[in-house]
């Protein structure tokens, strides 16, 4: 009995550290996605400008005169990198997802065991 318990807290343990693992990847996919909306708000207003107009870049406390083109490549080059981080993220997501299942899994098998094992070897004797 003492061997299942001891294999319950180990599983019970490792579950945990899946929650914790799962909270980590879906706090970074939301950092992601508000960084990915605040990029797509930046594309939007340069549809919005009108030929000529100059585009400054905040760079620390100074603003900087940048190229139009420039920044427009910058930004689409950010939206790229950051879906696909987002892409990566939401499939580590689903991976730990189905590590916790199986974990879970695992957890009410031996503790059905551990719970029909006594009743059985009772009624046995």
């Amino acid at each position: 009995m003492a061997d299942i318990q001891a294999r319950l807290q180990v599983l019970s343990e490792e579950y945990t550290k899946l929650q914790k693992d799962l909270g980590d990847v879906v706090q970074s996919r939301q950092k992601l996605e508000a960084q990915k909306q605040e990029n797509l708000g930046v594309q939007t207003e340069f549809s919005k400008l009108k030929d000529g107009e100059t585009i400054y870049k905040l760079i620390g406390p100074v603003l900087l005169k940048e190229d139009r083109g420039d920044a427009e490549s910058t930004v689409k080059g950010r939206l790229e990198f950051i879906t696909k981080e987002i892409i990566r993220l939401e499939t580590q997501i689903k991976d730990v997802q189905v590590k916790m299942e199986a974990k879970k899994g695992e957890i009410i098998q031996i503790q059905t065991a551990a719970q029909t094992g006594p009743g059985v070897q009772a009624a046995q004797a």
